[in-house]
């Protein structure tokens, strides 16, 4: 997993609530376990007139001009700005897979789901919960100010606008520690291969029948 320290992305705001996660990548785009190739159809019910299915060439399809994402002010966006219980709904993990691999790395939301939220650690993205008001503001920004970026810092945990104006937000000490790191789950699991491989020779050696073939 990519390592996120600090990053300056362009704002896409996404002004709805209740944003769940068949609506983030709809339930025919589950089949494959591989966590690239899912951003094409982020919001696929919304991005695009008709209706996706794996395998389609999505150059070809017909885009929603209503759709925020598609509107060109916001192509290349890395940061999301939504409203509250973002990612409810089922606890897939391919939600957060799609989010990142269309190019988001934080989400900006007045709250999050808890599944949807943890999903999102674990897969490099990094959800901020922030004051409503503060995301009233960053909404009223955004529309007003073409190319609206913002600077997150997660060793010092601020938000950062481009007028100085800095926004502080609370994160889980070990969540913390693992994105800045890159750390998934496999790569915590790595820190103790040394020990693991000890552990498997002494286990070679003290119960050798096991490992009869």
């Amino acid at each position: 997993m990519e390592k996120f320290i600090t990053f300056t992305g362009l704002v896409a705001p996404l002004d709805r609530n209740n944003v769940d996660t068949d609506a983030i990548i709809p339930k025919q785009f589950l089949k494959s376990i591989k966590r690239s190739g899912f951003g094409p159809n982020a919001f696929d019910e919304w991005r695009y007139l008709d209706h996706g299915e794996p395998g389609m060439d999505n150059s070809q399809r017909s885009l929603n001009p209503g759709f925020v994402l598609n509107q060109e002010r916001y192509r290349g966006a890395s940061v999301l700005l939504t409203r509250a219980n973002f990612g409810c709904g089922s606890s897939r993990e391919h939600a957060p897979w799609a989010l990142a691999d269309f190019g988001f790395k934080a989400i900006l939301a007045e709250s999050f789901a808890d599944i949807f939220f943890n999903n999102c650690f674990k897969n490099g993205l990094l959800p901020l919960a922030l004051p409503k008001a503060e995301i009233d503001a960053l909404f009223g920004l955004t529309e007003y100010t073409p190319g609206f970026s913002l600077a997150v810092n997660l060793a010092e945990q601020t938000v950062t606008r481009p007028d100085g104006y800095v926004v502080a937000f609370q994160v889980d000490a070990f969540r913390k520690e693992c994105l800045l790191n890159g750390w998934d789950d496999i790569g915590l699991t790595l820190r103790h291969a040394d020990e693991i491989r000890a552990f498997e020779e002494r286990r070679r050696r003290e119960l050798p029948w096991l490992f009869a073939t």
